[in-house]
């Protein structure tokens, strides 16, 4: 690599001179450059800024050939270009690459891989402490609550109605049931009762029947009795018995409701604590973090429930985890269950599938038929018209993943 070359002999060569000159050349060089200049994505991998051969102003005049050994002299931007590896001559070989570029496309991907990771990891579900907000409230019993919810998941194997006892029955039958309840459901609302009353009557309703056989002229009585009941021991006003009577249009006197009374004390061995879906319907919108939105079409459902006799083969805690989750399809329109849901209630979204499917149909059908008792209470300002909500069709045909 001696001076032997001519300027215009070695691409690599930038020739010192005048001014004038030196600008002329660094135009060339760029005008040069231009001409060969090739899109980023198509550049190797193995890019190197070559500084060749420099003849600079100040020197010697003397070349000034690249050695590894040899410190490099200080350049400005114009005194050099980039060039490929493959495109230095064998004379220059021997000169160490500086500097290698990674391919575009491979550093693009790595950030769009980083990227996706990152969403990952902020799209975690994480598992909630619902009750961390309610520590300094006593009412809220949080030391005590996980044992009462594991108490009461216990106890609800031991209330649960055999869901097929109206095969005892020789004189009601399942319809007549449900006219029953949801003649029920109207009563409860006329009087302004809270809402683990109506539940606690539903359940002492069907305990009752399954244990004692009932002449259909009767059944209205154990209604009326059954809510009586509920009412002594969940609400603070209590309705007293003419009450019941009236609003039976008097079929019934004050003596046969309070014979009925005892009857049916004895017969459930006034055993009244029993969990209903309601304790859990509490436990289990606190956990799905509702708003009042969804409270109220989570009430809206499980009461629709309460009124079909083929809703008694679930359990108390699935038939109100499946009326949160499928009121939440109802309002989002997609498959809804988070993973703090999952824990408190210890049902997965499969476990939840055959249950939410015949909710949806019967909220389709709720504003159709004679028993309208559910739809007419929620279609009121009072609740917000819950009962007009979508319902999730979707879930009726979608699999459920297993």
């Amino acid at each position: 690599m001696g001076g032997g070359k001519s300027e215009n002999e070695n691409p690599c060569l930038i020739g010192a001179g005048s001014p004038n000159m030196r600008t002329a050349g660094v135009g060339k060089m760029k005008e040069g450059t231009q001409n060969q200049r090739r899109a980023l994505i198509s550049i190797n991998q193995n890019i190197m800024l070559q500084p060749c051969l420099i003849n600079k102003r100040g020197f010697s005049g003397k070349d000034i050939t690249c050695d590894k050994k040899s410190e490099m002299p200080k350049m400005l931007a114009e005194d050099y270009k980039i060039m490929g590896v493959e495109e230095c001559d064998d004379d220059n070989k021997e000169v160490d690459v500086p500097l290698f570029v990674k391919h575009a496309e491979d550093f693009l991907d790595e950030i769009d891989r980083m990227d996706v990771d990152e969403m990952e990891e902020d799209v975690e579900d994480p598992i909630l402490d619902i009750d961390s907000n309610d520590l300094e409230d006593p009412l809220a019993v949080v030391e005590y609550v996980d044992d009462i919810y594991a108490y009461y998941r216990k106890t609800e194997i031991s209330s649960f109605v055999f869901p097929n006892y109206m095969d005892n029955q020789s004189d009601i039958n399942e319809k007549m049931r449900a006219i029953l309840i949801d003649w029920l459901i109207e009563v409860h609302y006329k009087f302004e009762l809270m809402e683990e009353t109506l539940f606690l009557t539903i359940n002492i309703i069907d305990r009752f029947l399954e244990k004692q056989s009932v002449v259909r002229k009767k059944l209205q009585l154990v209604g009326i009795t059954a809510m009586l009941l509920a009412c002594k021991y969940e609400e603070v006003s209590v309705p007293i018995v003419e009450d019941f009577v009236l609003i039976s249009d008097k079929a019934y006197t004050r003596k046969e409701v309070l014979d009925m009374e005892k009857l049916m004390v004895n017969t459930l061995q006034f055993n009244m604590s029993v969990p209903t879906p309601y304790v859990f319907m509490r436990r289990f919108l606190k956990a799905a973090q509702s708003d009042k939105k969804l409270e109220r079409l989570s009430f809206f459902v499980i009461e629709l429930c309460l009124v079909e006799y083929e809703m008694l083969k679930f359990p108390p805690s699935l038939l109100a985890a499946a009326a949160i989750y499928t009121a939440q399809c109802s309002l989002y329109q997609f498959k809804q269950w988070s993973k703090t849901s999952e824990w408190h209630t210890n049902y997965s979204e499969d476990q939840l599938w055959e249950c939410s499917r015949l909710i949806v149909s019967l909220h389709q059908k709720a504003g159709a038929g004679k028993l309208t008792g559910v739809y007419k209470k929620y279609s009121s300002s009072k609740f917000g018209y819950a009962a007009k909500a979508e319902p999730a069709r979707f879930l009726l045909t979608e699999n459920f993943d297993k």
